[in-house]
């Protein structure tokens, strides 16, 4: 037999200690787990009197656009374009089998979720199929000609949105629908058949990785190209008469424009673009730096018709002609006034939505105001969490895109734990009745409480999905909110009621000046909550599986009404905790190439290059950066001469953006990463990062790892949706051109689609 290796004995011999103490301290921890096991079982017992309760009271049904929701995500996810009969046949069979189990509570409602999320599915499918139209690959500049559809004036020029009847050197099955061009010059009218030259770009993907996607955005407003007319304008023959929706989409923006007109001209000044914002839903004439108050001051919602302008509009003319039928005794007891009145805001409610241009956020608003009033119809309670489920499972099923946007999921935030704290508030102790104050003190003092508790909720509530899209928050927001919301309440809406109402009399303008007065005052108070320090603190992107945390942990607390709710602090923790940590890219390079961020040495992002100034502040803000694309500290750590710029890396690692075809020689032989916007296909010892690859792959990001980098990209090679742009490499363009001669590099323009694209997001 022969000895063991040197130390074995002595690991077996402390092998087996281990051994023999391990039972004994199993045994210490026997009265441990004695003690635990009735706690967790009165625990199961608590959650399970608790389900059954929530049962009881049908809360799971609010689970439905949950679910829903699912499946849309699923949809969106699909690298490729999903097929239509197989979540048609899943829809099926789930129901099927949830109505086979009906007997089974759990089991059935396993299946109706199940059935749901297919239903979500078959929705993106569907909406897909139904608005599909080509978007356009690559710039090109030539004749233009189609039917202005809408014209929205600015402070220079005006944004038109044609339909296009054709586009020069364009086959017609790649032609695109739509168009967004911007005019610095010129005047014409909706319904116009014009022709003109224009320069149009595909709509701009991703700005980074990850980020907004805004060509899915075009894509789903029928937009498939977006750009600039710098010349002259002409009328010309229609090739066909103007179709019948198109005529009457033309009326409705003729008589908007004219009331945006005049309600800017009586109002006057920023106040009046304001007020005039608040009625037509014609944001133009407000100028960048009343936006940036509005946004600092937490109140920009107020000029985005949604939820608060439809609901004050709605609740207006509810008012008033319940008091108006209310006047007559007869009608008062033989007449089911609170029905009428409600009727009368249906058919106002609508009529807004539609004469305001029935923009997304105005119709998701004007679905869950219908609904609402519907519930008075009924007799049911107006303000429920099943109502607020409904209007959610009907915007879904018709725009199912809207789930990825910001304005659904801070809209239907907002409102489902305002109506959370309303059933809480409803099922509060009243054995002892509230102190009353003397009048006026108790109506103003019951005001300014609601003001402040709504805000407070409203803000907690959206406050994660305004990060996860804008990476911004306005701690001050309870303030301006608190100080402006009783001017537009009190004031601007009444005001915009009564003057829609007299204005085909020619007596509008007191309503209208008296609209502007208002909206002044509003502004002074977000220019002055805009000034206060920090009013606007820039935070570092987090990815969707934080937002999914912070989303779940909302509805779960908002949707359960036992001790079930208290769960929600599991999925809230896992969120902080992961968006405390956020990974920040070592590289941003821009879609085109015109322009790169490096992490320095010291941390922050440096600028080599010249990037746009919308995809810079989009990396700034992911970033966490609160400077300016401005700032001159941007540039420092980067030298530049007239062929190339240079940076380091934290790890010292060289970063090379080479604008000459000599350059790329020299600086693949002694950089670590050369990123060019110019065509290559030549051999680079160093990772090199072109043209070419940047038109197939967009916007890329690198992340420091070991031995080099990994790379995300914005829109992957694997993907193709109708969204995505694939735009193929030309390497005769390589070949073809002598050696030394700089290549021509155009960049997409930030003037007209990038920062209309922004514009358009932060509707």
């Amino acid at each position: 037999m022969q000895p063991a290796p040197p130390g074995q004995g002595q690991a077996q011999g402390r092998r087996g200690a281990r051994a023999d103490a391990l039972p004994a301290r199993l045994g210490a921890m026997a009265p441990l787990a004695a003690n635990l096991r009735p706690l967790l079982w009165q625990l199961w017992l608590h959650l399970s009197r608790g389900f059954a309760l929530e049962v009881e009271r049908r809360r799971p049904f609010l689970w439905l656009p949950i679910a829903m929701g699912a499946g849309i995500l699923l949809y969106f996810a699909a690298d490729r374009e999903p097929a239509l009969w197989a979540p048609l046949l899943g829809l099926g069979l789930s129901s099927a089998a949830a109505f086979a189990l009906r007997r089974r509570p759990l089991a059935s409602m396993t299946c109706l979720a199940a059935a749901a999320a297919f239903l979500g599915f078959v929705a993106g499918v569907w909406r897909t199929d139904d608005i599909k139209a080509p978007m356009l690959e690559r710039p090109r500049i030539g004749k233009l000609t189609g039917f202005v559809e809408s014209v929205e004036a600015r402070d220079s020029g005006a944004r038109l949105v044609i339909l296009v009847t054709d586009l020069a050197n364009v086959p017609v099955d790649q032609r695109p629908k739509r168009v967004r061009v911007n005019i610095r010059q010129g005047s014409v009218a909706p319904g116009d058949h014009i022709v003109a030259t224009a320069r149009l770009l595909p709509p701009p993907g991703p700005a980074r990785a990850g980020g907004y996607d805004f060509g899915r955005d075009a894509f789903f407003r029928g937009i498939g190209a977006v750009g600039s007319i710098s010349g002259k304008i002409a009328l010309a023959a229609p090739p066909y008469p103007l179709p019948a929706r198109l005529a009457l989409d033309v009326t409705i923006d003729r008589a908007r424009n004219a009331l945006t007109k005049r309600i800017a001209e009586v109002g006057g000044g920023q106040g009046g673009a304001v007020a005039a914002a608040l009625v037509t839903g014609k944001r133009g004439l407000i100028t960048e730096a009343t936006n940036n108050d509005l946004r600092a001051a937490g109140i920009y919602h107020i000029v985005s018709i949604s939820g608060l302008h439809m609901v004050l509009a709605a609740g207006t003319i509810f008012w008033l002609v319940r008091a108006l039928l209310a006047l007559s005794q007869t009608v008062a007891l033989h007449w089911p006034v609170k029905k009428l009145a409600a009727v009368a805001a249906m058919l106002g409610a609508t009529a807004y939505c539609i004469f305001s241009g029935s923009d997304v956020a105005t119709e998701r608003s004007l679905i869950m105001t219908l609904v609402m009033l519907g519930a008075i119809l009924v007799d049911r309670a107006a303000l429920s969490m099943r109502n607020l489920a409904l209007a959610a499972m009907i915007v879904l099923l018709r725009e199912p895109e809207a789930l990825l946007g910001p304005s659904f999921q801070m809209s239907f935030g907002a409102v489902a734990a305002l109506i959370a704290f309303a059933e809480r508030w409803e099922r509060r102790d009243r054995s002892e009745p509230p102190s009353a104050l003397p009048w006026p003190l108790g109506p103003i003092w019951t005001a300014a409480l609601g003001i402040l508790v709504t805000t407070m909720l409203a803000t907690a509530a959206t406050a994660p999905f305004g990060a996860y899209h804008f990476q911004t928050f306005n701690p001050f927001g309870l303030l301006g909110n608190a100080m402006a919301l009783p001017f537009v309440s009190l004031f601007v809406m009444p005001a915009a009621v009564f003057g829609v109402l007299a204005y085909p009399f020619g007596l509008d303008w007191p309503a209208w000046a008296l609209m502007g007065l208002a909206s002044d005052v509003v502004l002074k108070v977000a220019h002055w909550v805009a000034t206060i320090d920090h009013s606007t603190v820039t935070v570092a992107a987090f990815g969707p599986v934080v937002l999914a945390c912070f989303a779940m942990a909302l509805l779960w607390l908002t949707l359960w009404t036992t001790a079930w709710r208290w769960l929600a602090a599991v999925p809230l923790i896992l969120g902080v905790a992961i968006a405390g940590k956020p990974e920040r890219p070592e590289i941003l390079i821009e879609r085109d190439g015109s322009g790169l961020a490096v992490r320095g040495p010291d941390g922050r992002l440096a600028i080599a290059g010249k990037p746009s100034r919308f995809v810079l502040q989009q990396w700034l803000a992911a970033d966490g950066d609160s400077r300016s694309p401005d700032d001159p500290t941007l540039r420092t750590g980067v030298t530049c001469d007239r062929l190339a710029c240079v940076a380091q890396t934290t790890d010292k690692r060289t970063i090379s953006y080479t604008r000459e075809r000599l350059a790329i020689i020299e600086d693949c032989l002694r950089a670590d990463l050369v990123v060019t916007a110019i065509p290559w296909s030549g051999a680079c010892k160093a990772r090199l990062v072109e043209r070419m690859a940047l038109s197939r792959d967009g916007a890329t990001s690198l992340y420091r790892t070991a031995t080099g980098w990994n790379s995300r990209t914005s829109e992957p090679t694997a993907a193709d949706r109708p969204w995505t742009r694939r735009r193929e490499p030309r390497p005769a363009e390589v070949a073809t051109r002598p050696v030394g001669q700089p290549a021509t590099v155009q960049p997409a323009s930030a003037s007209d689609s990038e920062v209309d694209a922004d514009v358009e997001r932060l509707q």
